[in-house]
């Protein structure tokens, strides 16, 4: 009975509120400053959230692809700045070539030019002192046989030392001209270098000139579209900037985070690779020596019971070199990047590293390429603060195109491009590098 009066009492209070909603429902048809929405304007509503978010996903879109833009500008530009570093640091060598070829042509034109003249005044002595060293002579005026021989054997011994001399005027003469000609080779290498260098200076003048305007105008883009950011969210042009600004370090973040894991994955495969092998020629090592020990012939692979060597590792440095230049790159910090600069207040990449460096007692030539090959190459498990960190566009150390100073704790110190300055970031806050070395 109870539960009769409890389900009664509940239809009441449902009829009750059916009727109410009926009555507001009519009254609000009824009244003419409030009309319900239609189906139409609801599907119009829906469609203007629908197109509002497609724009500004095609504005963030647009943002994304500024920034893309930017960074492949920079990219093209620092790549244009080392082809210069590059090519002015042969010319220099072939500068220095060329002069010490030049030296040694000189020396050898001066000992060609004092061989000749012992020879001429060896030449002249012998024709003055030939009346009393001809063989007639000699006989003639002789008081006996020992005399003639004497003589005989002084104008023997004579012609010998004049025919030594002139092989000597020979060889001095033959060494002038190979090394007028290697002086001359070496010039036109010298200049020829020179000639390139000068034409990749300009090549990165023009990519610098053109990563500058790049920028100025992808600034003025991206400020127009979080303007319209802005008014399709309803707020100011500032939050709507620092909304922006938050997204794209998330994003940064977020690639950081993958580019670290891939390339976390990468050494780990390529370090099981190099114990796979190292194991399978172990393997192989103690097969030949079984095979060896059964015929009793000595294993070809040599005693098998002998330790593996000991890997070769990179040269330690100074902890005080390496606290050296890591100060003096950290002092820089703020100072703008400017191509082929090298300090005192602007820097372009391998500038900063080998300025870093000098400070730390090592010194590295003005190119990524050149500091790579001068030091000796680690891989990434083996980083630590103070080693060369390079990015190359392919597996050769050849393209090698940016260069860093690894700070630790996967940080670094660099240059990074034009319109930037000398900042402290992951190492992998551009993309994963794939070169490491040591100076």
């Amino acid at each position: 009975m109870a539960t009769s009066k409890r389900t009664l009492g509940t239809a009441a209070v449902l009829s009750l509120g059916l009727a109410s909603a009926c009555l507001m429902t009519s009254s609000a048809h009824a009244d003419p400053d409030h009309p319900m929405p239609s189906k139409q304007d609801v599907a119009q509503a829906q469609q203007a959230v629908t197109s509002k978010q497609g724009e500004v996903s095609q504005i963030r879109s647009a943002l994304a692809a500024a920034n893309s833009r930017l960074q492949q500008a920079s990219d093209t530009a620092e790549i244009a700045t080392e082809a210069y570093d590059g090519a002015q640091w042969k010319a220099d060598q072939a500068r220095k070539a060329a002069d010490q070829a030049r030296v040694a042509s000189q020396r050898a034109v001066t000992a060609r030019a004092a061989q000749r003249k012992a020879y001429v005044q060896g030449v002249v002595g012998n024709y003055q002192s030939a009346p009393q060293l001809s063989a007639l002579a000699s006989i003639a005026k002789a008081n006996g046989i020992d005399q003639v021989q004497q003589q005989t054997q002084a104008m023997t011994a004579s012609q010998k030392a004049l025919n030594a001399q002139y092989g000597r005027v020979q060889a001095s003469a033959a060494l002038a001209k190979v090394t007028a000609q290697q002086a001359s080779d070496a010039e036109a290498k010298a200049v020829s270098a020179e000639a390139d260098a000068k034409k990749k200076r300009d090549a990165a003048a023009a990519a610098a000139e053109q990563a500058q305007s790049e920028a100025s105008g992808i600034a003025v883009q991206k400020k127009q579209l979080i303007k319209q950011l802005a008014q399709l969210k309803h707020v100011s042009v500032r939050i709507a900037a620092k909304r922006q600004a938050a997204l794209e370090e998330r994003a940064q973040e977020k690639a950081e985070a993958a580019a670290a894991a891939k390339a976390a994955a990468e050494a780990a495969a390529e370090k099981a690779a190099q114990e796979a092998a190292a194991t399978a020629a172990q393997a192989d090592a103690q097969k030949q020596a079984q095979e060896g020990a059964h015929t009793g012939d000595l294993p070809t692979g040599g005693d098998s019971s002998a330790p593996d060597p000991a890997p070769t590792k990179a040269p330690s440095v100074s902890s005080r070199g390496v606290a050296a230049a890591l100060a003096f790159a950290r002092a820089q910090i703020g100072e703008p990047y400017v191509w082929a600069a090298a300090g005192p207040n602007s820097w372009d990449c391998s500038g900063l590293t080998m300025k870093a460096w000098e400070q730390g007692g090592i010194d590295l030539p003005h190119y990524s390429v050149a500091q790579y090959e001068q030091s000796t190459p680690i891989s990434m498990d083996d980083l630590r603060p103070g080693d060369l960190v390079f990015w190359g566009t392919t597996d050769s150390p050849s393209s090698i195109h940016h260069v860093a100073l690894y700070a630790g704790n996967g940080m670094i110190i660099q240059a990074p491009h034009t319109g930037a300055d000398v900042d402290e970031v992951s190492m992998y806050s551009w993309e994963a590098p794939n070169f490491f070395a040591r100076p």
